[in-house]
């Protein structure tokens, strides 16, 4: 990787990916990201850095973003509406910010015929499954509106690698934790209880059960495929062999804000919402023959969550 550009590089996970990319790797990073929901305050440690060129942009404008992407070898995209619960009363957005826009970037790749394409895709795209930890041959069928944009994205990435003989290598995330981390239950659960110290209402029944890894884990894991997987169409499970239920989450989190006595109300059923499944626990057995496995236990990085929210005001 020489000169690579990252789609949704402000945001969370793209602001960590960039840091260590100029930091570590001497690559030269093209940011191209609308600022909805990312932040330059996410790259401030390398903001001023002459390896790193930011470009305020959406992918949905195809002309801007080829534009953007000319010289560049490998593209990371990360861009995409992350909203997984919105999709229920919003069947509009994913389509666009997911669907189109992945496949506005692959053009966009064609274009200028990049040599590496990587995807931030999700473990939403095995719905509910019955394998556990469930592994990357799972037959994949969608129980969101999200995961199927997801599953969508993969197979246009696929198709194009066909065509252009690009390397495509496709990620399915569990749910990131970690410093600057934006969205997500345990943003959710400090913001609430920022409001009501008092009470923290749960969706769901509190034994929902989910896989968390954190950013830096993450991180990790993507670099190492990038530097030792290989073939031209890759799909690596990306996530920790641990779980946690909700509650957990809860308890942490509170325990985390030095808060007491806090009562916890339960908005019911199993499920937080329709299309969230009730368990979440990736074989990552295919990413970790490469060398790499997660280090950061689930609660801790939520307790790292929970005081990198407190600095940036949030908590």
């Amino acid at each position: 990787m020489k000169h690579v550009l990252i789609t949704g590089g402000a945001g969370f996970i793209g602001s960590n990916l960039a840091i260590r990319l100029v930091r570590e790797k001497g690559c030269q990073v093209t940011i191209y990201d609308n600022l909805r929901t990312g932040s330059l305050a996410n790259l401030e440690e390398v903001r001023h850095n002459p390896l790193l060129d930011f470009q305020e942009g959406d992918i949905l404008d195809l002309p801007k973003l080829s534009d953007t992407m000319k010289g560049v070898d490998t593209v990371f995209h990360l861009a995409a509406n992350a909203d997984v619960r919105g999709g229920q009363s919003n069947r509009r957005i994913d389509l666009d910010q997911n669907t189109v826009g992945t496949w506005n970037v692959l053009e966009a790749c064609r274009v200028n015929q990049v040599a590496r394409y990587f995807f931030a895709s999700s473990a939403t795209v095995y719905g509910e499954p019955d394998i556990f930890p469930t592994p990357e041959t799972m037959p994949l069928i969608q129980t969101s509106v999200y995961g199927a944009s997801k599953l969508a994205g993969e197979a246009m990435a696929q198709a194009y690698s066909e065509y252009d003989d690009m390397q495509v290598v496709i990620f399915r995330f569990v749910s990131w934790t970690g410093p600057s981390y934006s969205h997500g239950v345990v943003r959710d659960f400090c913001g609430k209880l920022k409001q009501n110290p008092g009470c923290l209402h749960i969706l769901g029944d509190g034994t929902q059960k989910k896989s968390f890894l954190d950013v830096r884990d993450g991180i990790n894991g993507l670099l190492h495929a990038a530097d030792h997987g290989t073939g031209r169409v890759q799909i690596y499970n990306v996530g920790h062999d641990e779980w946690v239920n909700v509650n957990e989450v809860a308890e942490t989190v509170v325990d985390a804000l030095g808060l007491t006595g806090v009562q916890f109300d339960y908005g019911g059923g199993e499920r937080g919402w329709k299309g969230d499944s009730p368990l979440v626990l990736l074989d990552t057995t295919r990413l970790k023959s490469l060398g790499w496995s997660a280090g950061i236990g689930i609660l801790q990085s939520i307790r790292d969550t929970v005081q990198s929210l407190k600095k940036a005001g949030l908590a």
